[in-house]
C-alpha cells in the first residue's frame, strides 16, 4: 500500500460515547477586526458539561475554527473535549474555535488565512488576546497564567500555533502543531536557527509530521524535513517537546486521531519530560 493514501483510525475518544453528556457551543460572530482590518469571522465556544461559568479554568485556542469543531470532520475538537473532560484528563477547560478571517467585499468570500496563520510576528497571538479572549473572559473565569492557555493548528494553523508561544510566551505556554508548513513562512522557516538563541521561553509543544508530506523526498521546500529539524532544534535546545511521525500526506486525518493523545501529553505529562 502507497505511504500516500494512508488513513488512520479513529480511536474511542473522537466518538461520542455512552454516558458522556456532549459540551455546549455557542457561536460568536466577529464582524471587524482591529488586528486584521476589513475581515469577519465566526468563533465557537466550548463548554464541557459541568464546567461552571465561575471555576478558574483554562483556555485552548484551536485555528480553523469550525474545520477542527465539526463533528464530523477530521479533527472533531468537540467530541475529543468532551471524553477527555468527562474522565478528568484535562483541567477545567474552555475550547475556543476560531475560523480564519473573510475579507469583506470579496465575490467569491476570499479568507484571511495564509496571511494571518503564516505571519512570523504576533499579530495573530494578539488578536487572540486582545479581539477574542475578552469574549470568553465575559463568560468564564479564565486564568492568566499563560501555562494554562495553549494553542492548536494543522498546515498553516501550525506556524500559528508555534508562533504564538514563541512570540507572546506571557501569554501562551503549550502549543500542537499538525502537519505544519513552516517552509512556507516568509523567508523560509526560521526555527532551528533561532530555538537555541537567547533564553528559554518555557512553552511545551507536541509536534506532529507525516512522512510523505510536501517534497518529503526533495532537498528544497521539503515540508516533511522541515518538522523534523524544527523538533530536533527545540529539543537540542532543551524545550519540553514530542514528536510523532506518521505515514500518509499533508491530510488532517492522523492530526485528528491523534489529538486526545496529544491533548493529555500537553496537559497532564510532567515537566521535563521530551520525546522524539
Amino acid at each position: 500500500m502507497s505511504q500516500d493514501a494512508v488513513d488512520y483510525a479513529y480511536g474511542p475518544d473522537s466518538t461520542p460515547q455512552p454516558g458522556v453528556v456532549p459540551g455546549v457551543v455557542e457561536q460568536l460572530r466577529l464582524s471587524e477586526s482591529e488586528r486584521f482590518p476589513g475581515t469577519s469571522r465566526s468563533v465557537w465556544l466550548h463548554r464541557p458539561a459541568g464546567l461552571s461559568a465561575e471555576t478558574d479554568c483554562a483556555v485552548m485556542f484551536f485555528t480553523d475554527g469550525w474545520w477542527y469543531l465539526d463533528p464530523a470532520g477530521d479533527v472533531r475538537g468537540g467530541i475529543v473535549l468532551d471524553n477527555l473532560a468527562a474522565r478528568g484528563e484535562l483541567p477545567p477547560m474552555v475550547g475556543v474555535f476560531v475560523d480564519p478571517g473573510v475579507l469583506a467585499g470579496e465575490d467569491p468570500p476570499a479568507k484571511n488565512r495564509n496571511a494571518e496563520y503564516d505571519a512570523f510576528d504576533d499579530r495573530f497571538a494578539s488578536f487572540l488576546l486582545e479581539e477574542v479572549l475578552p469574549l470568553v473572559e465575559e463568560r468564564f473565569a479564565v486564568s492568566s497564567d499563560p501555562m494554562m492557555r495553549g494553542i492548536c493548528g494543522g498546515s498553516s494553523g501550525g506556524n500559528a500555533a508555534l508562533t504564538a508561544v514563541w512570540t507572546r510566551p506571557d501569554a501562551f505556554g503549550r502549543a500542537i502543531t499538525f502537519n505544519a508548513s513552516f517552509a512556507q513562512l516568509p523567508g523560509g522557516n526560521p526555527y532551528p536557527a533561532l530555538a537555541g538563541t537567547g533564553s528559554p521561553r518555557g512553552f511545551r509543544a507536541f509536534l506532529h509530521a507525516a512522512h510523505r508530506d510536501l517534497n518529503w523526498n526533495r532537498r528544497e521546500d521539503n515540508w516533511f524535513a522541515e518538522n523534523l529539524e524544527t523538533a530536533a532544534a527545540f529539543a537540542r535546545a532543551g524545550y519540553d517537546i514530542r514528536l510523532a511521525v506518521g505515514d500518509g500526506g499533508h491530510s488532517p486525518n492522523h492530526g485528528g486521531v491523534l489529538l486526545p493523545d496529544a491533548l493529555r501529553w500537553l496537559w497532564n505529562a510532567p515537566s521535563g519530560v521530551s520525546g522524539v
